[in-house]
């Protein structure tokens, strides 16, 4: 089982930052991506940044120059940079990381899907 962890949501003013975090931690043999999702009160949870083993980033049209994912996979961690935020941004943030548990001979990869329990960001003045 892998577990996640975010942390650093809070009550923020518009054109304020934070920084969101997320650990994975447990039996895995590796990570193949790291995403950041969110949902908004009475809307569906869309992505918002995702990183690779690879390191190659993607991210929502919305959010486009002012959030930055970044993190050492390697370490678990992932991180969500949160800059000029607005209204419109306040959710919960949930974490997902898809791993690789083990490989057998005659399964290959064995791949799981996990999500964290989410962190809430309220932007607001």
């Amino acid at each position: 089982q892998v577990h996640l962890v975010e942390s650093g949501g809070g009550l923020v003013q518009p054109g304020g930052s934070l920084r969101l975090s997320c650990t994975a931690s447990g039996r895995m043999l590796s990570i193949n991506t790291m995403e950041w999702y969110r949902q908004a009160p009475g809307k569906e949870r869309e992505l918002v940044a995702a990183i690779s083993s690879s390191g190659t980033t993607n991210y929502a049209e919305s959010v486009k120059g002012r959030f930055t994912i970044s993190g050492d996979i390697d370490k678990n961690t992932v991180h969500l940079q949160m800059n000029s935020l607005k209204s419109e941004d306040t959710a919960a943030y949930y974490c997902r990381t898809k791993v690789v548990l083990y490989t057998t001979i005659e399964r290959g990869d064995v791949r799981g899907d996990y999500w964290g329990q989410g962190t809430q960001v309220i932007v607001s003045s």
